[in-house]
């Protein structure tokens, strides 16, 4: 069904509210603007699906009920972006959610599987991918773009039955409350425009001085960005902020030595760039921002992290999981500098499986050895 009137959907959602299930999933834009824009709604139950257009049903509270209502299970696969999306239209946050990319890592499948690869795996459907790259802005829709919409979202019911009772069968299910937990936690969609400074490519080229620079004139461009909804790219680039802070200006000619920048700013807007990194470069040194290092090789840490990583790809393979889906080489890393808080492997059913264990290595309670062939854990503490 192709909903097009507040009429239509009203009456949809009427129906879904006596459903214990509703698949999710969006298709959106995001080439030209900050935000992204939704272009439709796919929604499903165990009985029916549709697919919702927001150019014409401008006015979505209705659907947004169904988000917050605790009685129905919203599904994903991927939930990142359209949680992210969702919340930035309709101001809610759907609450509880199940993302079925997160549940297949829990058995046996790869860390980040594609929705056609689950579909393929689990219900034996192979998707078209004709209208993969569709430009879902423009209108009328064809019949198969429709049909493609709904795809991704009449599968996930009949995915999410099968992968819930194999989940409780290995004891597995509760492993993933907080996974979905904080999928539904509001900071999570917070922008801190403060903190965008971090994932300015080359910026681990910069002195901590130059850092809390970036941080001033990158927090300058997401603010621009966000209130003009042009891409961050489209205000100054990362290259032009990194190089820029490195020069340190204090004068527009100065600034205007960095190339591009002069055609990129306008008059008023390259002041405002010059007071945000004079400002930041003027902040007492004890507020200086720094970065998370990575270490490629340390000789007190790398003999240390090869020994978790041999419990945990013991760990792993035992319960039938990809090595990634428990640990990163960053991970275990983090974790033998004592930064505890920062991994998630100490964190919900990855501290159950082998967090806990990978502590008591640490602590020598217990130890690895080889017999007949084979990695062994052995219980010093008996």
């Amino acid at each position: 069904m192709y909903i097009t009137d507040h009429k239509q959907l009203k009456e949809f959602v009427a129906r879904a509210k006596n459903s214990p299930l509703l698949a999710v999933d969006t298709e959106f834009l995001r080439e030209k603007t900050y935000w992204p824009r939704l272009c439709l709604i796919q929604l499903a139950t165990e009985e029916e699906s549709v697919v919702v257009d927001p150019f014409r049903v401008t006015d979505l509270s209705a659907l947004a009920e169904l988000f917050v209502d605790e009685k129905i299970v919203k599904l994903f696969h991927a939930a990142g972006q359209d949680m992210e999306l969702i919340v930035h239209e309709m101001g809610v946050i759907p609450k509880p959610v199940f993302d079925t990319q997160i549940a297949a890592s829990l058995l046996g499948d790869t860390l980040q599987i594609g929705y056609g690869a689950l579909v393929l795996n689990e219900c034996g459907v192979k998707l078209k991918k004709a209208d993969s790259f569709t430009d879902w802005s423009r209108r009328p829709l064809t019949d198969s773009q429709v049909e493609y919409a709904l795809d991704d979202v009449i599968y996930l019911p009949r995915i999410y039955r099968s992968m819930k009772a194999r989940l409780e069968g290995l004891g597995r299910l509760s492993w993933l409350d907080r996974d979905f937990e904080e999928l539904s936690d509001p900071d999570r969609y917070r922008v801190d425009p403060f903190e965008r400074y971090k994932r300015l490519k080359r910026v681990n080229q910069l002195t901590p001085q130059q850092l809390s620079a970036a941080r001033e004139v990158a927090a300058w461009r997401d603010t621009v960005a966000m209130k003009r909804n042009i891409p961050r790219k489209w205000v100054m680039t990362d290259e032009q902020i990194v190089e820029i802070c490195k020069r340190e200006p204090r004068s527009l000619d100065e600034l205007f030595m960095v190339r591009g920048v002069s055609n990129a700013l306008k008059t008023g807007d390259a002041r405002s760039v010059l007071a945000a990194c004079s400002r930041g470069l003027d902040v007492p040194e004890e507020q200086w921002p720094e970065l998370n290092k990575s270490y490629k090789s340390e000789p007190n840490v790398d003999p240390q992290v090869d020994l978790l990583y041999s419990l945990v790809k013991i760990r792993a393979k035992e319960a039938g999981v990809a090595f990634g889906v428990l640990a990163s080489h960053a991970d275990l890393a983090k974790l033998v500098r004592g930064h505890y808080d920062e991994v998630d492997i100490l964190k919900g059913w990855r501290r159950h499986l082998v967090g806990e264990e990978l502590l008591s290595l640490m602590r020598g309670e217990i130890m690895l050895g080889i017999e007949d062939g084979l990695l062994k854990v052995t219980d010093c503490t008996r």
